[in-house]
């Protein structure tokens, strides 16, 4: 054999490393796409919120348009406190006419005009809270899946020991050592390289919204808040969304 030539210890030190990485790597491989969906979907289920949900609320912000009646709503139906709410919402005539286009506002006078707004309107966000929680709720159970996996995957393979067993493959000193071990620094590395950090939970990048009373049970007092709206400034609003292109009263 030339001397240049792997001995039969080289190449058993280049298979055994070879299929421990081939095994840990495809297994983190596999999480790693798992954890990729769960990005994708969490991208995905963002949507809900700030195209539905926002839009929702920013149409009830500006009904109301007083800070004070929007802070009674808000507490009403347990929302968070400045959850998409700014002052500049509320007066922006830009804002309203997008939000509002193609809504229809339906009712004899403008009073009543004024309320079906805001119901419909509590309606919808009802509607996208709910579908919003249940996707959360997916989300909640697919990060206790990848966890558990991560979980599995560290309770059939002792990273440490392995680690230990690829030094001893270069070590000298150990019997039945064999060359081409690992170079000094090389274990830690690759045992970094292996590690997998656990999924964050949804929360982490997506707001917990709790579910909202049923209108029902909260009219009395949303009829309060709408009378007191009404009485501000409900008529000119009626008035505008009425001229507004693409809103329409029936």
């Amino acid at each position: 054999m030339s001397p240049d030539s792997p001995n039969i210890h080289e190449v058993l030190a280049y298979e055994i490393k070879k299929e421990i990485a081939d095994r840990y790597f495809g297994f983190r491989k596999l999480i790693e796409d798992d954890k990729l969906d769960f990005a994708e979907k969490t991208r995905q289920y963002s949507f809900i919120l700030e195209k539905r949900i926002s839009f929702d609320l920013i149409r009830i912000y500006i009904v109301l348009k007083n800070e004070e009646l929007i802070q009674r709503f808000l507490s009403l139906t347990g929302l968070p406190k400045d959850l998409f709410y700014d002052p500049y919402l509320t007066q922006s005539s830009t804002i309203r006419q997008r939000v509002f286009s193609g809504v229809r506002i339906h009712g004899f006078f403008h009073a009543g005009r004024f309320k079906n707004l805001i119901f419909d309107c509590y309606k919808r966000l009802e509607l996208h809270v709910v579908e919003y929680r249940t996707r959360f709720d997916e989300l909640h159970k697919y990060r206790e899946e990848i966890n558990e996996e991560i979980e599995t995957f560290y309770r059939q393979n002792d990273l440490g020991s392995i680690m230990g067993f690829l030094k001893t493959l270069g070590d000298p000193n150990k019997a039945g050592s064999m060359e081409g071990g690992m170079e000094v620094g090389m274990a830690q590395n690759m045992e970094a390289k292996m590690h997998i950090t656990p999924q964050l939970p949804p929360e982490h990048f997506l707001p917990v919204i709790q579910s909202l009373p049923p209108l029902a049970s909260i009219k009395g007092e949303l009829k309060s808040i709408i009378r007191a709206a009404y009485k501000d400034h409900g008529a000119e609003l009626i008035q505008l969304l009425g001229k507004q292109t693409g809103a329409t009263t029936r």
